[in-house]
């Protein structure tokens, strides 16, 4: 039971150090992880892990350890931001594959990137032909950007002369039955009138409601929890 204890307790420690950790570092850890950002996390975790599974480990050692790679990973990023010349050592540089509609095998090779792959990437980017590519660059998170050939690309509102619209983010009013009232009064919203506007769909109660968004221009959208069966 003893034993229990101290494993629950060094748990609980290296979650704490983990999440200070990656609190300190950014979202940047594993958003856009880097080579170095991925190293930087297995090593973290097997800090923690060690502190579970070796009992000859000590838990004040865990820490210490932990603290210190995560002050060394947070002074590069650092490094990284005030030293441009080290950013490509640190973080690696995008590397364009498609140029002008041409594959670039050797810009391929250099970073082991097969052409099964790459069409893996261009798919994941919404597109499905080589062909149809003018430009695709290899993020150094792993990722390709593509820009696509003028026949291919998808036309903006301004290309076809749209007049133009307010442009609003959707306000979420209530989650899993719970009225959120900052959000409310965001929204330019009082309770009386969710509470109508919930009436009018035959919902007596917000506890009855799974999701409710505000959108500006449009009826509040109202998912009651029979909907989610």
């Amino acid at each position: 039971m003893g034993h229990l204890i101290t494993v629950a307790w060094e748990l609980v420690c290296g979650l704490g150090i983990l999440f200070v950790i990656l609190k300190l570092l950014g979202k940047t850890q594993f958003s856009q992880i880097t080579p170095f950002d991925f190293i930087s996390a297995l090593i973290l975790g097997e800090l923690v892990g060690n502190a579970v599974y070796d009992k000859g480990v000590r838990i004040w050692e865990i820490i210490f350890a932990s603290l210190l790679w995560g002050v060394l990973i947070f002074l590069i990023e650092l490094i990284t931001q005030k030293v441009k010349g080290s950013r490509k050592l640190l973080e690696g540089e995008p590397n364009i594959v498609i140029r002008k509609g041409k594959l670039k095998y050797d810009v391929l090779k250099k970073n082991k990137l097969d052409i099964n792959q790459l069409q893996s990437l261009l798919r994941q980017a919404n597109c499905f032909s080589i062909q149809e590519v003018e430009y695709a660059i290899l993020e150094t998170n792993g990722l390709v950007s593509v820009l696509p050939k003028f026949i291919h690309d998808t036309p903006t509102n301004g290309d076809l002369q749209i007049k133009p619209k307010q442009v609003t983010l959707p306000v979420t009013l209530i989650i899993d039955g719970e009225v959120l009232y900052e959000n409310l009064k965001e929204a330019g919203l009082e309770e009386r009138q969710l509470e109508e506007e919930l009436k009018k769909r035959n919902i007596s109660r917000a506890e009855d409601v799974l999701f409710a968004e505000w959108k500006a221009d449009k009826p509040i959208y109202v998912l009651p929890y029979e909907e989610k069966k």
